[in-house]
């Protein structure tokens, strides 16, 4: 398993939610880690992005609203939710990238999915 992704669960409108995925093996040479999500009856949607150095990038959806960031000594990415809103509600996935170009038209790694369950 390249990447790992833990923290999903149920929450409600407004609460907070925090996501990890750690990465193994050969996708530790990762440049680019991503979170997608991919809600019921919706395509995959790319929420969030973070270089390995650490330069941020968000869909406008969650603009203010999640924070990406990355701890490269523990190979991990996390996604902090807050004021969580319903249409949040998505099995979450996260990436990982070993190209350097930002972002990236495709992913070489991912993670098994985590259940975001926001009620409202």
């Amino acid at each position: 398993v390249q990447l790992q992704a833990s923290g999903g669960g149920l929450a409600q409108a407004g609460g907070s939610l925090r996501l990890s995925c750690v990465a193994s093996g050969v996708a530790r040479g990762f440049n680019v880690m991503a979170w997608y999500r991919r809600a019921p009856g919706k395509s995959r949607e790319l929420v969030a992005a973070i270089t390995r150095g650490g330069t941020p990038s968000y869909v406008n959806s969650v603009k203010g609203r999640f924070t990406v960031s990355i701890d490269i000594a523990k190979y991990t990415v996390s996604l902090q939710m807050d004021s969580l809103k319903p249409e949040d509600t998505a099995i979450y996935y996260c990436a990982a990238a070993m190209i350097s170009v930002f972002p990236p038209k495709d992913y070489d790694y991912w993670g098994q999915g985590t259940l975001v369950t926001v009620s409202s």
